[in-house]
């Protein structure tokens, strides 16, 4: 039958809109759902649930009070260039926009409640479409990313449930955010596949990156050379993310679905098709289920392939969140409706071939390359994690 899912949306997150030249165009998410419901993918055991706005409280639980008030005022128009600059506001990335508060703010409630609905047992697992902005730290804006939904939905499932989280990011870009607040607790454990930051923002997420204190060992990083393409980055994920989540055993699995990698997106230089995020949702499901009871929160990402990826990536996530068949062709109703705005021939597959990604130069090279950072992660990692396997008092 499948398990029960649930799809935080509302048109609402449309509002989380820096300005019309800002890569990160909310459009990919209407796209997503219409999408999924173009599939057959929505109905009575995989449903539709609209976001809620995340409180102050429930903000001030990962990011400062200056912070916050920054945000506000920055939303009303009232915040100072320099100040907005001390906060990572006013920036290219992060530009203020009238009412950037709320529109933050919804998305981290959106995050929220999908791990209410999963922790109270309403549903199996649940997929924020709008959520996985992983780049915002404590006191700062940064990535296109204003508060840290992410972070604030792990936190909740620590404070509310004790649970122990592990939270796994499949981003192009690391996860520096997320790291940055969890990196002196083992509470939450951060493994975050990206790009290397030899050549992508932050620059940071190295293997030996690997947590301070308490939380030395509880921060994995798997850099992956420009160009990795479905077969490598899949070899090591589907490695080290069975390995790192039975060492630790998780109460409860966070998956920021970035879709950023894919070999169309304009931001990076990784290679992968859709092939490797639907497969990656899969793994991480099915160790939710052997680990903990089913409970998993799926959140978004990056993504900027607005027509020809992310609607894709994200359905096929989202399919097998729920244990769904989904179709080889793209709709046709779907691709008729959206072709007419579309400035780029809309894919007939849901999943990728070969083919339809550019020629990857020095495959062996990167594989190499990324087969020893395999191995790095193993023997550094691996070990650290291992005392968590000690049974719990």
């Amino acid at each position: 039958m499948g398990s029960r899912t649930a799809l935080i949306y509302g048109p609402e997150y449309g509002e989380y809109r820096f300005n019309e030249e800002h890569p990160l165009d909310p459009l990919r998410l209407r796209l997503t759902v219409e999408l999924i419901e173009a599939c057959g993918l929505i109905d009575e055991r995989h449903g539709l649930v609209p976001p809620r706005p995340a409180t102050e409280e429930e903000l001030a639980s990962v990011h400062s009070a200056a912070f916050i008030a920054a945000v506000k005022a920055a939303s009303a128009g009232t915040l100072g260039g320099e100040d907005a600059l001390r906060f990572g506001l006013g920036t290219e990335d992060v530009p203020v926009f009238p009412g950037i508060f709320e529109a933050a703010a919804l998305v981290v409630g959106g995050s929220l409640r999908a791990a209410e609905l999963v922790m109270g047992g309403a549903v199996d697992h649940a997929f924020n479409v709008g959520g996985g902005l992983h780049h915002a730290g404590r006191s700062r804006a940064a990535g296109f990313c204003v508060f840290d939904d992410a972070a604030a939905a792990c936190r909740w499932l620590v404070e509310r449930h004790g649970a122990r989280v592990l939270y796994v990011d499949v981003d192009a870009h690391h996860a520096d955010g997320v790291e940055e607040i969890f990196y002196d607790t083992d509470a939450v454990l951060t493994l975050s596949f990206h790009e290397t930051g030899r050549y992508l923002f932050p620059g940071t997420g190295a293997v030996d990156e690997r947590g301070r204190g308490a939380g030395y060992g509880y921060s994995v990083n798997v850099p992956l050379d420009a160009f990795t393409d479905d077969a490598s980055w899949l070899a090591g994920f589907e490695e080290l993310a069975p390995a790192v989540a039975r060492a630790y055993r998780p109460d409860a699995i966070v998956l920021q679905a970035g879709c950023d990698g894919h070999c169309l997106d304009p931001l990076t230089h990784l290679r992968a098709t859709t092939r490797t995020f639907e497969r990656a949702a899969r793994v991480v499901h099915d160790l939710a289920h052997e680990l903990c009871d089913g409970r998993l929160i799926a959140l978004g990402g990056g993504g900027y392939d607005v027509w020809r990826v992310v609607p894709r990536a994200w359905a096929l996530v989202w399919a097998a969140l729920g244990d769904q068949h989904v179709p080889e062709a793209v709709p046709r109703a779907w691709r008729e409706r959206w072709a007419p705005r579309s400035p780029v021939a809309l894919p007939r597959r849901l999943r990728d071939r070969a083919a339809d990604c550019p020629p990857i130069p020095r495959r062996e090279e990167v594989a190499a390359t990324n087969a020893a950072t395999f191995a790095r992660v193993r023997r550094g990692s691996l070990p650290l994690i291992a005392r968590a396997a000690a049974p719990r008092g």
